[in-house]
């Protein structure tokens, strides 16, 4: 992985009520941050804040090492970082594992990026975290001199602001001298950035699945700038992500090189964050000069009211007075005023009957509203029950015919290697009985999937390998279908040696990794299919 420095400069431009801040980076050679870009703080894109604990690592060392520990969004990640303090700047080298996929997230969640925070909240954009087998590097500088560290998922490596999914915030040791960083800094809340899952999959993933990420991000980037309104807002800036977009799409549909398609990518990327800051920043001074339009045609109404209001009194209190010089020659008329004043009060007394009832109806609405939720929330209490019930009479029934376990992937169930012929994807006659049972078995929960998986111990070439598990996976699948589970919820996928369950070193641990499995799984026992393809690999100690 290329690996180069990153020199920021940080400033900051007052816009409509909010605060845009922003950083250039010096051009490099792996994944830094974006230049000239702008955050914005204002209150054009929903936030939320966090806090955690800064270092003032000039007081600290000239080289101080620190450690990231997973947030409750991603528990198994962790991480560390060599801090080298030199004359203007700090430069880091973080290191990263137990990464998982950043889709987990949403679909629009394509990539992680490292955040420096500043105790008065101000977040700079790092550089992107390109994760291979679930681990990252990354080297960056940075100018500030006190300043925390968070890892977030975002939507494309150019972001200008953190996202509110943090999974991985730094660990500042006791022992160094550390101040608390007020929870003020934002943090773009994952609506910002979200849609229907269908249109935000032909929107990133249209193009072609083996097209590299870096399209992926870009297409992300325009997606969630036409969101933001920058086709209305930011329309020339737009025009020319659209245009990137286009050069980058068409290069990679041409078979251009993939350091072509990259460039023109990533450009497409910055322009569309470019638009999206622009869009954001014209709809917040739209917004401003809206409220502030309201708020004098407010104030004018008011005035006009008041002036209706006094000039009403005025002439109330004028007629009161001939009323009350007329008085005495005119009992009749004041006899007359009273009775009116008495109906007005009784019609006033109908008036607060009804609202009463009013308001008597209105609880009983809520209290049967209240009571129809209960019952909702019941029958979703009861209906994972069913899903649980289900998923463990599954089980046994699986168990009763071969070894089975109970994942978050799913059920996994496990042929060894003696039920085939050796070398060979020949099921023996063993295999095909129990397999006969395990269709049943399925055939009798509609709505299952199964995934087969074929995997080889380490003896033989790659190649052999791979094949073996592929044919022996193969030979499963059409089994089973012969046996008249349907074939759109079966598919099959061979792994070689790349996935063991035990050491390769022993007889023993190469029979247990020569195995197909079985993972079934579906919404009738509480989960969805997996990707196989993205499940981790094991390596035994």
């Amino acid at each position: 992985m290329k690996i180069a420095k990153a020199f920021l400069t940080f400033g900051a431009l007052a816009v409509g009520g909010g605060v845009y801040f922003g950083c250039a980076v010096s051009p490099v050679n792996g994944t830094p941050a974006a230049a000239g870009r702008a955050q914005s703080a204002g209150s054009a894109t929903p936030t939320v804040s966090r806090s955690l604990k800064a270092l003032s690592y000039r007081r600290a060392g000239k080289s101080v090492e620190i450690s990231f520990v997973g947030t409750d969004l991603m528990t198994s990640a962790s991480g560390t970082a060599r801090v080298e303090t030199k004359s203007n700047r700090n430069e880091i080298d973080a290191r990263f594992m137990g990464l998982e996929d950043s889709t987990r997230f949403g679909l629009e969640y394509l990539t992680y990026v490292l955040w420096a925070v500043s105790p008065q909240g101000r977040a700079v954009n790092l550089g992107e975290l390109v994760v291979k087998n679930r681990s990252a590097n990354l080297k960056a500088v940075v100018d500030m001199q006190t300043f925390g560290m968070i890892v977030t998922a975002e939507p494309y490596y150019a972001v200008t602001q953190p996202g509110d999914e943090v999974v991985l915030e730094n660990a500042v040791p006791e022992s160094l001298s550390s101040e608390r960083v007020d929870a003020k800094y934002a943090l773009i809340s994952r609506g910002s950035y979200a849609s229907a899952n269908t249109k935000i999959d032909n929107a990133i993933f249209g193009v072609d699945r083996k097209a590299p990420p870096e399209l992926f991000e870009a297409r992300n980037a325009v997606r969630i700038a036409r969101n933001a309104l920058a086709d209305t807002y930011a329309a020339s800036t737009m025009a020319r992500a659209k245009e990137q977009l286009k050069q980058a799409d068409d290069a990679y549909a041409s078979r251009r090189d993939k350091k072509t398609v990259t460039t023109a990518a990533r450009n497409a990327v910055e322009t569309a964050e470019e638009a999206r800051v622009l869009a954001v920043q014209k709809k917040a001074e739209e917004d401003a000069q809206l409220a502030q339009d309201a708020e004098r045609k407010a104030a004018a109404e008011r005035e006009a009211k008041a002036r209706a209001n006094a000039e009403a009194e005025a002439l109330r209190r004028q007629e009161a007075d001939q009323a009350r010089a007329q008085a005495e020659a005119e009992k009749a008329d004041a006899e007359r005023m009273k009775q009116q004043a008495d109906q007005a009060a009784q019609q006033a007394a109908q008036q607060q009957q009804q609202a009463e009832a009013a308001s008597a109806a209105a609880r009983a609405q809520q209290q049967a509203a209240e009571a129809e939720a209960e019952k909702a929330r019941q029958a979703a209490v009861q209906a994972e029950q069913d899903k649980a019930a289900i998923r463990a009479q599954l089980l046994a029934q699986l168990n009763a015919v071969l070894q089975t376990q109970d994942t978050a992937r799913g059920l996994i169930v496990n042929m060894s290697d003696v039920l085939f012929d050796t070398g060979s994807a020949t099921l023996r006659a063993p295999a095909r009985e129990k397999l006969a049972k395990i269709s049943g078995i399925v055939l009798a929960h509609p709505g299952l999937n199964l995934q087969i998986e074929g995997h080889t111990d380490s003896v033989g070439g790659d190649q052999m390998n791979q094949q073996l598990s592929e044919r022996r996976a193969d030979s499963v699948r059409d089994f089973l279908i012969a046996q008249g589970v349907a074939g759109s919820s079966v598919t099959a996928q061979g792994f070689g040696k790349t996935r063991p369950v035990a050491s390769n070193d022993t007889a023993e641990g190469r029979q247990k990794n020569r195995r197909v499995e079985l993972v079934v799984n579906g919404e009738a026992i509480g989960n969805q299919g997996a990707n196989t393809g993205a499940a981790p690999a094991v390596t035994p100690q």
